[in-house]
């Protein structure tokens, strides 16, 4: 059975990807962001949560720590700031780097990458509420992975250049996947929002309500995965679906980990919620 299935995979790539580019860099870079977005995500599973959101209130021992221990601390506003700003100039510069996004497909996915991170700092200063702070060290953590994702997503398509085309063209189905998932995310960070106005929970959360909360604990990491396969299509790199695959591992975990958060606060979470794909996961 596994070796028909890796029969049907190693046919099915070549016919939506770009061949491999002749490039050490990337080719580490795949295995490098897969493997320590998926270790990230079996992190989580495990209980080893990152210090930021909720999580930084249930780290083991975290809240007992001393500042000078937990190492220097921002707010978690522009904790999240540090994160995302990065990655957004390092998408909008690409524009105005000579060479550096080439073609209908390149310039789609710097466009593409540049509005993701546009749309999670414009949350990040009108959207989010946020209780507690945010370890330098993890931002820096979470602002390098974006950073150098970004800059090696847009470099991988610039190396594709001259390559054959994949038989099958996916941009367009890419697009699509890409405006859905944004849109999606957008909308539950919304809803997540309207439910930290108080509370009679720590810090204000309470069970979410409205869209897909009525079915899955984590409707925007859900679509998250949406957009990050969105790019994958949109891009039809080798690196990019690394990348989003690495993604989707990474927020799996998160899910798991935040559906047990919620229901080790609340009694009354109901059972049927399922932790990020309605009725299956």
């Amino acid at each position: 059975m596994v070796g028909g299935e890796m029969t049907w995979l190693s046919s099915l790539l070549p016919a939506v990807l770009y061949p491999p580019p002749e490039s050490a860099f990337v080719t580490a870079m795949c295995v490098v962001s897969f493997a320590s977005l998926a270790f990230a995500g079996l992190s989580e599973l495990r209980g080893d949560h990152m210090a930021y959101s909720k999580f930084w209130h249930v780290v083991s021992g975290q809240q007992k720590r001393s500042a000078a221990t937990a190492g220097v601390l921002l707010s978690s506003r522009m904790g999240m700031l540090v994160a995302y700003v990065p990655a957004l100039v390092a998408a909008a510069v690409s524009f105005a780097v000579p060479g550096a996004v080439q073609g209908q497909r390149a310039q789609i996915l710097a466009a593409a990458l540049a509005v993701h991170f546009l749309k999670r700092v414009l949350e990040v200063l009108f959207i989010h509420r946020y209780s507690g702070n945010m370890p330098l060290k993890t931002a820096l953590s979470i602002s390098s992975s974006y950073l150098l994702s970004t800059i090696t997503m847009i470099y991988a398509q610039y190396l594709a250049r001259g390559l054959p085309e994949p038989p099958t063209d996916l941009l367009y189905v890419g697009v699509l996947l890409f405006t859905v998932g944004i849109a999606g995310n957008f909308y539950h960070h919304y809803l997540l929002s309207k439910l930290r106005k108080g509370g009679n929970n720590e810090n204000g959360y309470k069970i979410p309500k409205g869209g897909l909360f009525e079915l899955v604990t984590c409707p925007h990491y859900l679509f998250e995965i949406t957009g990050f396969f969105g790019f994958a299509l949109i891009s039809q790199t080798i690196y990019a679906l690394a990348m989003a695959s690495g993604t989707a591992v990474y927020l799996i975990g998160r899910s798991f980990a935040t559906k047990r958060w919620y229901k080790s606060k609340f009694e009354d979470f109901p059972p049927r919620i399922k932790a990020l794909v309605p009725y299956i996961l």
